[in-house]
């Protein structure tokens, strides 16, 4: 975010399904501001990735209207870690840098400030393929926040992660959220829903669900 700029995404009436299929959720009114962390919960199937993706653009709601203002770059960190195998983890997180015409020497040390941010500095020289599960998925988190995007949509973060590793990371997001991110993560892990600011639990917007009348954000 540019300093003294004001963004926020504001969701209003939200509704989705796929064809022939029944809705996910409905009347899902909520407003995201830096500042806060905001859970995304419910259970399988419930449309948490959907959200996201209607969130970053990608996906056209059924019914309803998201507004981003102020919001021109999206961050978005996979459940699954992909990369290129013979690949360095710093190339990794490099190439986004590249591709916007930064130098290499600039960009490989922003990437490895944000390759410290997830304790991974000593993974720099490591192939992509020789990464665990939990480093891979840490290194698309540093890919993601050395770009700088006005939201960030990170979808089951601490899925392959450790208690230890997993606490770190949600500590780290919620700083990114005070310091000017939107950030939103799709989450059924109990302990990084308490983690974050705010929560939204989607099994409550499922039809019939109890607030599915009158949606509200829990504080």
């Amino acid at each position: 975010m540019r300093e003294g700029a004001h963004m926020r995404v504001v969701v209003e009436g939200l509704a989705h399904r796929f064809p022939g299929t029944d809705l996910l959720f409905e009347h899902l009114d909520f407003v995201a501001e830096p500042g806060s962390t905001i859970a995304v919960c419910g259970p399988s199937g419930c449309g948490k990735s959907t959200l996201l993706s209607i969130l970053a653009g990608w996906e056209k709601p059924y019914a309803g209207t998201v507004t981003r203002e102020g919001v021109n770059r999206v961050g978005w960190v996979f459940q699954n870690p992909y990369g290129v195998a013979e690949r360095t983890a710093l190339d990794h997180v490099v190439f986004p840098l590249l591709a916007k015409g930064m130098r290499r020497k600039e960009a490989e040390l922003k990437a490895l400030e944000a390759m410290g941010l997830f304790d991974l500095e000593y993974a720099a020289d490591r192939r992509f393929s020789d990464l665990s599960g939990g480093e891979a998925q840490r290194l698309m988190l540093a890919r993601a926040v050395c770009s700088k995007p006005d939201m960030l949509l990170v979808d089951e973060p601490t899925a392959q992660l450790d208690t230890r590793t997993a606490h770190s990371v949600s500590h780290v997001l919620n700083n990114l959220s005070g310091q000017g991110m939107i950030v939103l993560v799709a989450t059924h892990d109990p302990d990084t829903r308490d983690a974050c600011d705010r929560v939204l639990d989607l099994a409550d917007y499922a039809p019939g669900g109890s607030k599915s009348q009158e949606p509200e954000l829990e504080e």
